[in-house]
């Protein structure tokens, strides 16, 4: 296979345009980090990687905005803003491999989602490149920008199956002063589920609340149901925040780092230490996580405070069969990471809804001749 790295994002699209012209299928994306999830791409005669596109364009630190190249490593940005107390707190699993142009064409967003939203509410402007040759700008470097067609939304959580993002502007955010993790161990279903209850009913905000069954617990080394809540704030703040939360494991620093750090990457070392297996990601009402927790087979995290769930399965297959068993009890999910050797596209998304022709308009206008990244979004793209 031939590999191409751009290194502007002219060329970029130049290359695009050489490759469609002779009807090349290709491969598109950063470090490549995310093959299981997502579908898995079918093989293509070129692979076209922006890791090459990986400068700071403009940082303007006191406007809170940003605008850098696809191929720039997300724990290389997340340092440079870290110097200034800013973040994106995407969260995207692999993050010291994964660029952030692949983070936001897989829409990647972790523990701290239920504060800060996921990528649509992080990118304010984007270039991207066609496979006609063109480089298309949408949105800006202003936060509150109105004006035109928002047609950056439509390349966030793509796969790459539209065009080839090239540059992505974000607002920023500070970083707290500080946080502190509060861990619940608790005996039953029946106590976590409470106990995320009363804390969904309270005052507090906190950046993170996490729900994971004893199964889960045992690949991060602990025991029983844990509820796992992230706050930060100033000093007072945290203050404040330990009181309320009486009778929870404490972490700070090293060890607070090193427990997300494991939740953020939870189902993508399922999917890379089990070669056949498979993760489930279902969607459901917070009111429902009883019900799903009830039914897993195995290890399950849930983001406890919006109701994303992840099933690991030791196979695919049991993940399939799970998935179709929660689908005809009204449940809606998708097969995220499957096995090394792929999956059918109606088992991974068994149910994509009408939106799904839609998005097969959407495609052919992009690409009609169907050349980018064969296979992902699950197949069915």
């Amino acid at each position: 296979m031939e590999t191409v790295r751009p290194t502007t994002p002219a060329e970029l699209a130049q290359t695009l345009r050489v490759l469609a012209l002779s009807s090349t299928a290709i491969r598109l994306g950063g470090n490549f980090t995310k093959d299981r999830m997502g579908g898995r791409p079918d093989p293509a005669a070129t692979l076209v990687s922006t890791s090459a596109l990986n400068r700071v364009l403009q940082y303007e630190p006191n406007d809170l905005t940003i605008s850098v190249e696809a191929g720039l490593p997300y724990r290389e940005l997340a340092k440079i803003l870290a110097e200034h107390s800013q973040m994106i707190p995407l969260d995207p699993p692999l993050a010291g491999e994964a660029t952030i142009g692949g983070a936001v064409a897989a829409n990647c967003s972790g523990p701290r989602r239920r504060l800060y939203g996921t990528a649509r509410d992080m990118v304010i402007g984007m270039q991207f490149a066609t496979v006609e040759g063109k480089l298309v700008s949408s949105g800006g470097m202003v936060v509150k920008n109105v004006a035109g067609l928002d047609m950056a939304k439509l390349m966030i959580g793509s796969f790459g199956t539209l065009a080839a993002i090239a540059v992505l502007n974000f607002k920023l955010l500070p970083m707290p002063k500080g946080s502190t993790t509060f861990l619940y161990l608790l005996d039953s279903l029946e106590e976590a589920t409470a106990r995320q209850e009363s804390l969904l009913r309270g005052v507090l905000q906190p950046m993170a609340i996490d729900l994971l069954n004893p199964a889960a617990s045992r690949c991060l080394g602990r025991d029983g149901f844990i509820l796992a809540v992230q706050a930060g704030g100033t000093p007072a703040v945290l203050a404040r925040v330990r009181r309320e939360l009486g009778g929870a494991e404490t972490l700070e620093n090293g060890a607070e780092k090193s427990f997300w750090h494991g939740i953020r990457d939870f189902a993508s070392t399922w999917a890379r230490t089990h070669e056949v297996g498979a993760v489930v990601r279902l969607s459901c009402p917070i009111g429902k996580l009883p019900e799903v927790f009830s039914r897993a087979e195995g290890p399950m995290l849930a983001r406890a405070g919006n109701g994303v769930c992840y099933a690991c399965f030791e196979a695919s297959p049991q993940a399939v069969e799970w998935l179709r068993e929660m689908e005809s009890g009204g449940f809606r999910g998708v097969v995220e990471w499957g096995p090394e050797g792929g999956l059918a596209a109606e088992e991974q998304w068994p149910c994509p809804g009408e939106d799904l022709a839609v998005m097969q308009r959407i495609k052919q206008l992009f690409d009609p001749w169907r050349l980018l990244n064969r296979g992902r979004l699950y197949g069915r793209i």
